[in-house]
């Protein structure tokens, strides 16, 4: 599915998802070097440059991790959520592949010790959900696996 919605060009966004790849949109006003990064299609004054990534990912509106560990839900561990918990958000999305899945309680505890907020749902919905709280100007963080 691809969005189509005002960019903030300052920020990461999800720009598409489907299966076994996102898209996002990079800060124009960044230097993220972006190796797969390409200019989307359109006059010049309103191009954007976006990535196509095709392995778990953490967006914020201010970061870009393209190397997660966990590929899937099984593979997700305390040090990966630790991860999250140190990004500094309010609240996480954790994006768990084709459908909701739920994750052993001790994997999220150090989500819980920080006082992050987290939601559960398939990638899908938290990039969709992503989208939204981060033009809401929240503080926010997706962890996706692909779909």
């Amino acid at each position: 599915m691809q969005f189509n919605l005002d960019l903030n060009r300052h920020s990461y966004t999800i720009r598409a998802y489907g299966p076994g790849s996102v898209t996002v949109t990079l800060p124009m006003d960044n230097d993220d070097p972006a190796p797969a990064a390409l200019d989307a299609i359109g006059p010049a004054a309103s191009r954007i440059r976006q990535e196509v990534i095709t392995q778990s990912l953490i967006i914020t509106p201010q970061q870009l991790i393209r190397d997660w560990p966990p590929q899937t839900l099984q593979d997700l561990a305390e040090d990966h959520t630790r991860t999250l918990a140190e990004l500094g958000v309010e609240v996480v999305l954790l994006g768990c592949g084709a459908r909701l899945q739920w994750p052993d309680s001790r994997v999220l505890a150090p989500l819980m010790r920080a006082r992050v907020g987290y939601e559960l749902m398939d990638t899908a919905a938290a990039c969709r959900t992503y989208n939204i709280l981060m033009s809401d100007g929240r503080r926010v963080a997706a962890a996706l696996m692909m779909i």
